[in-house]
């Protein structure tokens, strides 16, 4: 007779969704607000096809991938001693890949106004983690981009239709190669040095190091290096294209010295690489190249890292709720104890928030594509881009660190859930493409250099303006009202001299994500209609904006919670 307690946990098992797509309504209810219904019907049977591949197929995969002894291995010659740089994967990794490919998330880009459904796609891959896959698809999407806007025809021609093909035994995918030891974040510290090819322009050989090398198995490298004599800094960098393989199928003048052994995302190769005389072809003049970085190839990668962030939190919050219906402790089910309860809604409110400004910014996106975008909407794009890949980062980590607790002593075990993988992951991408203080930095000097708060700030008050629920004018007015501080905060530390701004810098991109998500939320709450969504948004601006907020002192908290707790 089985156990009655490994019976529960087989109730748990089989609880959770076969299907992520279909079990996530506020998925559902967001993309039908952004598109419409006729767009979201013609859609949706793509959307719950991959959802179900992604809980099941990719699932599965990405489980045993992530088992001792699977994980990726240089091997860099063959047995008779031929330079390969290959990198060998389990079996587990290309089933995953196919399944994720063959999707169409990065076909999508061949056309523009598609950056939602790839975000969507995005989001519902990466609740399976990083994966081995996930951060080759947003590099692969900004390379793209950079092809697509800023490349050679003949390169373009060469290099870009291989990237959009959705058949994974033909299709090659990017990476980008910007990390020096020397440097991090501090790109125009790079050394990289691009020498020019005789009687071939725009034809280029790089020479040197590069210290973290993602997804080091692409077939292309999207790669930062300074021309002799090009100015310090990075107005010297140019940007440059690095095939694998030279026409005649050598390796193309790298050499991988070693694997990285990171925390987590464990299953995507990462690598160290020496460059020695590798063929590269330029990407836009030279002095853009640092600006074409930011714009198409890191705002892209932000923006998704965003999404996967969101993945990671919706996975989590399922398994807490699946988990803790069914866990029984002290006679009852431990959903059933308050404090219980309050975490799944804590849980439950932040990746509300997080999923709310990130499919906001990729509507955004394509907004911007297809050229429909107002000038003030351009503006709000400029800062939210960083401050939302900051804010997610850090409420994925939270929130699967709170699910773990949930599980208590099984929440630490890596073959009974896929919590720890998630929490491992978390923390690598809280320092993709940007650590919290780059990203506050940044937008700090954007809204002193070009003032970019003031669209953003006045595109909110839009938003909250537009809402014609009297049911929802309290929080219309508080929200209004912490645009209001927040505009003053920014002026204020906008006018203290520079070292003390910086050090400032944070509370400042904090208050700002805040009114943000909570008029993303509003609006979303709105269009919802339903009780559960409004208490969300309830939960969130008396939690983050509400001055001197206690629950304690609240008569509404609890009921609150209890709504938002069951989702």
């Amino acid at each position: 007779m089985d156990h009655p307690g490994r019976a529960a946990l087989r109730s748990w098992l089989d609880s959770r969704p076969a299907n992520f797509f279909e079990a996530n309504q506020p998925l559902q209810r967001a993309l039908r607000m952004h598109w419409g219904d006729e767009r979201f019907a013609a859609l949706r049977p793509r959307l719950s096809a991959f959802g179900e591949t992604s809980a099941t197929t990719i699932d599965e995969a990405a489980r045993v991938n992530d088992r001792i002894g699977n994980h990726p291995r240089l091997d860099a010659y063959t047995g008779i001693g031929e330079q390969t740089e290959a990198i060998e994967f389990h079996p587990s990794y290309y089933i995953a890949g196919r399944a994720a490919y063959e999707s169409g998330m990065l076909a999508v880009q061949a056309q523009p106004g598609n950056i939602l459904f790839q975000g969507a796609l995005f989001y519902l891959l990466c609740h399976n983690g990083e994966m081995g896959h996930a951060c080759p698809i947003a590099c692969t999407a900004g390379l793209i981009l950079a092809l697509q806007q800023r490349a050679d025809p003949a390169v373009r021609a060469r290099f870009l239709p291989p990237l959009l093909c959705d058949r994974y035994d033909e299709l090659q995918h990017g990476a980008q190669f910007l990390t020096e030891v020397q440097g991090g974040s501090d790109v125009g510290a790079n050394t990289l040095a691009a020498a020019p090819v005789a009687g071939k322009p725009d034809v280029w050989q790089l020479s040197g190091e590069k210290w973290f090398c993602s997804n080091i198995n692409a077939q292309q490298f999207l790669v930062m290096a300074r021309p002799e004599g090009a100015p310090e800094g990075t107005r010297g960098l140019g940007l440059f294209l690095v095939p694998r393989t030279r026409e005649d199928g050598r390796v193309n003048g790298f050499r991988i010295r070693r694997l990285k052994n990171k925390i987590g995302t464990r299953t995507m190769a990462s690598a160290e690489v020496d460059f020695a005389g590798a063929l590269a072809y330029q990407l836009g003049p030279i002095e853009a190249g640092f600006k074409i970085v930011v714009e198409l190839v890191l705002n892209t990668s932000r923006q998704l890292n965003a999404l996967a962030c969101c993945g990671l939190m919706a996975r989590a919050l399922l398994e807490a709720r699946a988990y803790a219906s069914q866990r029984q402790a002290f006679g009852q089910a431990i959903n059933t104890y308050p404090l219980v309860r309050e975490t799944l809604a804590d849980m439950a409110v932040a990746h509300a928030a997080a999923l709310a400004s990130s499919l906001h910014l990729a509507a955004l996106v394509d907004r911007m594509q297809t050229g429909v975008a107002s000038a003030r909407e351009q503006g709000a794009y400029r800062l939210l881009v960083n401050l939302n890949k900051y804010a997610t980062s850090i409420a994925a980590t939270a929130t699967v660190h709170q699910a773990i607790e949930l599980f208590g002593g099984n929440g630490a075990i890596e073959d009974f859930s896929v919590l720890p993988r998630l929490y491992r992951d978390a923390i690598v991408l809280e320092s993709w493409e940007g650590t919290h203080n780059v990203l506050c930095l940044q937008a700090l000097r954007d809204m002193a250099r070009y003032r970019v708060h003031e669209p953003f700030l006045a595109e909110l008050e839009a938003i909250v303006a537009a809402i014609q629920r009297p049911q929802l004018g309290h929080i219309c007015t508080e929200i209004a009202s912490a645009i209001a501080a927040a505009r003053a905060l920014a002026e204020r530390v906008l006018a203290l001299e520079p070292r003390a701004a910086e050090a400032h810098a944070r509370r400042l991109a904090d208050a700002l994500i805040a009114v943000a998500q909570a008029a993303y939320l509003l609006r979303d709450a709105t269009w919802a209609a339903d009780a559960p969504t409004q208490a969300l948004a309830e939960l969130f601006v008396r939690q983050h904006l509400r001055p001197g907020y206690s629950p304690l002192d609240d008569v509404e908290y609890l009921g609150l919670v209890e709504q938002a707790a069951a989702g």
